[in-house]
């Protein structure tokens, strides 16, 4: 079968080895595929990627080896072709499905798309997990019911938030992570959300996302708008509301930028008890000053990936139209495409989200 590999930097389209179904595994015909920017970022750094995995989770094998080839791709709707030995069959062939990107195997679980046992979307045919398909409601396409993954990102995140006390957000940057963030904050009814942006085209996005107040941080500071949106940015004026007897709004703020530096210019500049919520995934030794996190109480929340849970919940805002998914792809692309898709991917006024679609 036809796919794309990753192989010491580059993006080769050519035939490997189709694949059997195991045990409680299904083969299905990949439909459609996001590129994340965790791969753009993975084909020249899986190394290191690699390495921190492993780190953070000592306890598991890992499975992947980055010298050897990869085939992306996580984001992804499929059709189901065929059933391994033993499984129930609660699907049939033909069913149109989705999947979180996670593999059950006797060494343990494995990522589809980060492995080298186990292709990704950006090939014609993947084997997945049975127990963890759900099916793709009637009506919705194969494009958007790919987008179920990165959005269940922004529900995952939303999730760990304290946005069920009184608050106001803030979203600092609006690549495919900060709308998805925008997208589950107005999904669940929320609101005032600030996005903010330095992209003229990220900006229109968030936008029709939901976002209520734009920002252009060379313009200005998207700091400068919480007294807009009722947050008192001291502790001082914070202490004398609540004596007064008001009702205090905490800012929250979702860091979905993911470079050095910048959570220290959020801890300089948020709100005293602000909760950051650091969606942005960087790779890199990052340096904070803890007595100015200290000084403000600001409580800072890591987060990453989503539960099986927020996923299928995600699905359902898709395909009810609490999320519209469809401004988010701005291409799509055969397999021929991919390594061009993954350099137009680097100007974020022309695109957003590319999927691929073997197919094409």
């Amino acid at each position: 079968m036809r796919a794309v590999v990753a192989r010491r930097g580059n993006l080769v389209c050519e035939e490997i080895p189709e694949l059997e179904p195991g045990p409680g595994q299904v083969l299905v015909k990949t439909l459609c595929c996001g590129i994340c920017g965790s791969d753009l970022h993975a084909l020249h750094h899986l190394d290191r990627m690699v390495d921190m995995g492993r780190r953070a989770n000592p306890g598991l094998s890992g499975g992947l080896d980055a010298a050897k080839d990869v085939v992306f791709g996580h984001e992804f709707s499929a059709e189901i072709l065929d059933h391994g030995p033993g499984s129930e069959k609660a699907l049939k062939a033909g069913t149109r499905v989705v999947s979180m990107p996670v593999m059950m195997s006797a060494a343990g679980p494995t990522t589809v798309g980060y492995s080298n046992e186990f292709p990704g979307g950006y090939a014609e045919r993947m084997l997945l997990t049975e127990a963890m398909l759900l099916p793709v409601p009637n009506g919705l396409s194969d494009r958007q019911a790919a987008m179920t993954e990165p959005f269940a990102v922004g529900a995952h995140a939303v999730a760990k938030a304290a946005i069920d006390e009184p608050s106001a957000a803030l979203v600092v940057g609006c690549g495919p992570v900060g709308l998805a963030v925008i997208a589950s904050l107005k999904a669940r009814g929320y609101g005032p959300v600030i996005a903010a942006d330095f992209s003229p085209a990220r900006r229109r996005m968030a936008e029709k996302m939901g976002a209520d107040v734009i920002v252009d941080p060379s313009k200005e500071s998207p700091h400068d708008k919480w007294r807009d949106v009722g947050v008192l940015p001291t502790g001082l004026e914070q202490t004398m509301a609540r004596m007064g007897g008001q009702a205090v709004k905490r800012a929250i703020i979702f860091e979905c930028v993911g470079v050095p530096g910048m959570l220290q210019k959020l801890i300089d500049a948020a709100p005293t008890g602000s909760q950051i919520i650091v969606a942005g995934v960087c790779m890199e030794t990052d340096q904070v000053e803890p007595f100015m996190a200290i000084a403000k109480q600001i409580d800072f929340r890591f987060v990453l990936g989503y539960t099986p849970e927020e996923f299928a919940a995600t699905l359902s805002d898709i395909a009810e139209g609490r999320i519209d998914v469809a401004p988010v792809i701005t291409d799509a692309v055969g397999l021929e495409g991919v390594a061009g898709a993954f350099k137009a991917l680097g100007d974020p006024e022309t695109q957003v989200k590319i999927v691929v679609e073997p197919g094409r």
